[in-house]
């Protein structure tokens, strides 16, 4: 038997593949399911399986679609209630594989149809995918499931919930079980995670703050505090996940490439994905400048709903396939009406900022701080500012005052050609964005 991990770096999401005795199930799958079907087959083994520990809310799982390509049958909790055929795997549930036996175990917590999968080798306790109830140095955030899927259930009693499953579940198997969570650091669905991608319950007993003792009524008020925010696509994705998604590689094909004469909706978005340097220079009017990089399809989703429509701008239409497969990882591939590349005609430029006149004198301008609350909870950079987060800026935009020239500040530069590309379309006044020189400032304030 081995196990082998599968890991998204721009969404922090953790998927696996067991294989024993030429017979192979699949944990947890991104969106785009081919990796698996190549794995699989350098190991001469054959899919049985694919194992859904919950209906996800930050990407779209491939389980239904590697279930029809290849005869595999989905495993997951009933109380999923998802509109595809399956097999319930619940408490005390097992499924043989090759020459080992993998067992559900019920996990409330993160959501209420968590459940967590241990991998019995001759009888005993080897390995745990736990999904998104434990991960490495933290646990699964417990309010998401509010508003969507099957079963909906208030934060507080999903706190209960996770404080039971750890204790009285996870935490008796052996200190030696290797634990293989579904998230690492940077994922929106825990609040402390590790960079590690792997554990033991025996560290994580000793190191994790949630495993530490305490009593329930403390261990509830801990898991609720600080958590990040919730993008606008989570609840879509559960939906998504508990429906079935559409199968990859048809559903990315469906997307147009545009003549850049095309006329375009003036009532849908447009993501600008471009650099800073080449949107400044000229962009399609209201463009929002969400540029490639580490958290492209987080931002897009955080503050883009799933219902928008949007066209996609892009340097080169050799940058579409990979735009694509990101949008789709959170099941947007959809939502996209077309994509173009460096549009020429009716073209705005965005407003230059001159950093020495700002600091000369900060008070002739209203400044916004779009960090995360966590991030300006310590202290903010300019006191003065005002500070809206990048997730509610389209919504909240409105508040802030026009009297002054607006600049527009992160905590690294990325986030601001986001936010003041859409305080500018909202506003339509004089808007500047800082970029990369917050740094510089930021550093001032630890000398």
């Amino acid at each position: 038997m081995h196990i082998h991990q599968f890991y998204d770096t721009y969404l922090a999401h953790a998927s696996y593949i067991i294989i024993s005795n030429g017979a192979a199930a699949v944990v947890d799958p991104s969106r785009n399911p081919q990796p698996y079907y190549e794995y699989a087959k350098q190991h001469n083994a054959v899919i049985k399986a694919v194992i859904e520990t919950h209906p996800h809310a930050d990407f779209v799982s491939s389980h239904l679609e590697i279930a029809q390509t290849t005869g595999a049958k989905i495993y997951q909790s009933k109380l999923v209630e998802p509109e595809y055929s399956f097999v319930p795997f619940d408490d005390g549930d097992i499924l043989k594989l090759g020459n080992i036996t993998l067992q559900s175990l019920n996990t409330p917590g993160h959501s209420p149809d968590s459940i967590s999968v241990v991998v019995m080798e001759n009888g005993t306790a080897t390995a745990v995918f736990t999904g998104d109830t434990l991960f490495i140095g933290d646990v699964g955030r417990p309010d998401l499931r509010e508003t969507a899927g099957a079963i909906t259930q208030k934060r507080e009693e999903l706190a209960r919930a996770m404080y039971h499953s750890l204790r009285t579940k996870l935490l008796t198997l052996p200190d030696d079980t290797i634990v293989y969570p579904a998230h690492g650091a940077g994922s929106l669905c825990g609040k402390n995670l590790s960079k590690d991608t792997q554990s033991t319950i025996g560290r994580e007993r000793i190191s994790n703050y949630a495993l530490q003792e305490m009593s329930e009524a403390k261990f509830i008020e801990l898991l609720l505090a600080d958590q990040p925010f919730v993008p606008k696509y989570f609840g879509f994705d559960v939906e998504m996940n508990k429906k079935g998604a559409a199968p990859y590689a048809t559903s990315i094909a469906n997307v147009k490439w545009m003549d850049t004469a095309t006329a375009l909706d003036s009532k849908a978005l447009v993501i600008d994905t471009r650099a800073q340097e080449d949107y400044r220079k000229g962009h399609i009017p209201n463009a929002i400048n969400n540029v490639v990089g580490g958290k492209f399809e987080t931002w897009l989703g955080a503050v883009v709903g799933p219902e928008e429509k949007f066209y996609l701008v892009v340097t080169n239409k050799a940058d579409m396939p990979v735009l694509l497969d990101r949008i789709a990882r959170i099941g947007y591939e959809g939502n996209v009406l077309g994509v173009l590349q460096n549009p020429t005609v009716g073209l705005v430029v965005s407003d230059e900022f001159d950093a020495a006149a700002f600091e000369a004198n900060t008070n002739q301008y209203t400044i916004v701080d779009i960090r995360n609350n966590g991030e300006v909870a310590d202290k903010k950079i300019f006191e003065e500012s005002i500070h809206i987060p990048l997730y509610e800026l389209r919504e909240r935009a409105h508040e802030i005052p026009t009297n002054k020239p607006i600049v527009v500040h992160c905590a690294g530069g990325y986030r601001s050609a986001v936010g003041s590309s859409i305080v500018k379309n909202e506003l339509n006044t004089v808007v500047y964005d800082m970029g990369t020189l917050i740094t510089e400032y930021a550093k001032k304030l630890t000398v």
